[in-house]
């Protein structure tokens, strides 16, 4: 029986003249199906997680329609399937929990159905690095649509709102200068359709990497989700599709270290997502690699800032998609990337962005007029986060943040967050550092977006608005200030964050990329570490304490990981002294 010179049976099992042949174009045509359409066609499956639990997600309905029409158009075999769907505002306590789950579903089915290729339909956080992770894996040419970013709403005389405004409207809420009244107006104003985050946090940052991993079509990632472009999108990608199968492109051979780099500086360039760099390090541990705290922190150091988009910018995303999207600000930095790698197309990036026109934009500065030197994800290490840590310095309202030695005041969970942050005896001033542990991807479980901590009411009402924050916890991509995050080894295993005490100082360096306690090392050995709650004991919870990684391996599972990556042990096989040795 011929494969096709791809991995797996795929669509041949609908051409064998036997049996299974029969039994298999038998059921397709019960469902409808012609005779010509169930034979010497290639099979293409449509990985489709709309839900109606991911409103992000619910716009793939009407563009499943798009990609099977262009599946046919190009002469292959449509058919649908569904995976689970995870977002992130409904999914508790965090969607990043259930990412694994999701590319073990995407994995498997791909794996085991009678299908040539894929075309992966996502768009909240975490379904689109999961459905990568699961295409790498399974290995089978794969091409993406997302869902793209929901339009532009209003409220009041703030025309373009986004989501990013919610943040300081919760805020002014808490403080008691928002009434019931405003707060229902501006929950019905404040998202105007179906469609991801309409600035560049997470969700257009993945979708960004999509484009750059080669998986997406050059300029896919931003139209809106409503728009007439964005059925074209779905449309042209069935066609893609099919030539994918064709040319019998694959995902491993898309994603290297090569193309990894490119959609690290990309998204640097872009000011994107903290959580772009879990992510991407899950994705490359699926391909047998690993991108390192070391290249990170080089690629960010030089990489310039370019893109002048909220929330760490001023403009929104329709004015960066109308100057040429990811391929405009990929060409404003072509020096600095790997132009032999592919796109969706198969083509090298030096032949799309030879035909990308460069457009003056607000929302694109010059390669010579940056917004800053160096990117906004800075890479942090230090005795605190000896495995390391992440600090996002786009959109900050104090610079001077960024190099501060403060005393800490402590949160052990949300429990204990949301009990005292706005306590008007909390022993905390304008100086202080606020550390919120035990969130990690144990100890939460799954690293939930809670490290933007609220600022204290009491310094809210003095006019603060920000304070450097650090946690094991993530961050919404469509937050901003001096946050730093994912402190690895997590409280949750032992790391230096559970030694932490109230008074300690700390010092925060992003220049030069330190995060480090100023304690006694004697004494901060000797010290008795937080411990979370108990271990699970049945179900996902279980397989999920026992086999989740650390955020430098991308918070994967140990046995999803390619052979062939660097070692990695369980997260709770990490221990202080092991978590101490810094590389």
């Amino acid at each position: 029986m011929s494969q096709r010179g791809i991995t797996g049976a795929g669509g041949a099992l609908f051409d064998d003249p036997g049996q299974d042949g029969l039994m298999h174009r038998a059921f397709l045509r019960g469902a409808g199906l012609s005779a010509d359409e169930v034979r010497q066609r290639p099979v293409i499956g449509v990985a489709n997680s709309a839900s109606e639990l991911n409103p992000c997600n619910l716009g793939l309905h009407s563009l499943v329609q798009e990609v099977k029409r262009g599946v046919r158009a190009a002469g292959g075999l449509p058919l649908e399937f569904p995976t689970i769907s995870i977002s992130e505002p409904f999914t508790r306590p965090t969607s990043l929990y259930l990412r694994n789950l999701m590319s073990m579903d995407v994995e498997e089915m791909i794996s085991v159905s009678p299908i040539d290729g894929v075309v992966l339909l996502g768009g909240c956080d975490k379904t689109v690095p999961a459905q990568i992770m699961g295409a790498v894996s399974a290995n089978k040419p794969a091409v993406m649509v997302t869902t793209g970013p929901r339009p532009l709403s209003c409220h009041g005389s703030n025309t373009s709102l986004t989501v990013d405004d919610a943040w300081s409207f919760c805020d002014q809420r808490r403080i008691g200068e928002v009434n019931d009244n405003e707060w229902l107006e501006f929950e019905g104003n404040l998202n105007a359709d179906v469609g991801t985050c309409n600035v560049m946090g997470t969700a257009s940052s993945m979708a960004s990497l999509a484009e750059v991993l080669g998986f997406a079509l050059p300029g896919s990632a931003l139209p809106d989700s409503t728009s007439s472009r964005r059925r074209e999108i779905a449309y042209q990608t069935g066609l893609e599709a099919v030539a994918a199968v064709n040319r019998g492109q694959n995902p491993r051979q898309l994603v290297t270290l090569e193309s990894l780099e490119n959609a690290f500086r990309t998204i640097t360039a872009l000011g994107g997502s903290t959580n772009s760099v879990i992510h991407l390090e899950a994705i490359a541990g699926r391909a047998g690699l690993q991108i390192g705290w070391q290249r990170l922190q080089d690629w960010s150091r030089t990489t310039p800032y370019l893109a002048n988009v909220r929330p760490g910018g001023e403009h929104t995303l329709p004015v960066l998609d109308e100057a040429g999207g990811v391929p405009a600000v990929m060409r404003r930095i072509d020096d600095l990337l790997n132009l032999e790698t592919s796109t969706v197309r198969g083509e090298s990036w030096s032949e799309e962005l030879r035909r990308t026109p460069s457009v003056p934009s607000l929302a694109i500065t010059e390669r010579d007029t940056p917004r800053a030197e160096r990117g906004p994800l800075v890479m942090l290490q230090g005795n605190l986060a000896p495995s390391g840590a992440v600090l996002k310095t786009a959109g900050t309202s104090d610079p001077e943040l960024f190099r501060h030695r403060g005393r800490v005041v402590v949160f052990d969970g949300l429990d204990d967050l949301n009990a005292r942050i706005d306590d008007p005896l909390l022993d905390v001033d304008t100086d202080s550092i606020l550390v919120l542990r035990g969130l990690g991807a144990v100890g939460a479980p799954g690293m939930p977006e809670v490290g933007h901590i609220p600022i204290p009411a009491k310094l809210r009402r003095q006019g603060v608005v920000d304070m450097v924050r650090i946690s094991d916890a993530r961050m919404s991509g469509t937050s901003t200030g001096v946050v730093v995050l994912h402190v690895s080894p997590e409280a949750a295993v032992g790391g230096p964050l559970s030694r932490l005490q109230d008074g300690d100082e700390v010092l925060l360096d992003a220049e030069n990329g330190l995060l480090e306690h100023c304690v006694d090392g004697t004494e901060f050995a000797a010290r008795t570490p937080y411990q979370p709650g108990d271990v699970p004991q049945r179900g996902f919870a279980l397989l999920h304490a026992n086999h989740v990684l650390q955020p430098e391996f991308g918070c994967d599972f140990d046995f999803l990981r390619d052979p062939s990556a660097p070692e990695t042990r369980p997260s709770r096989q990490v221990t202080l002294d092991q978590g101490n040795k810094t590389s």
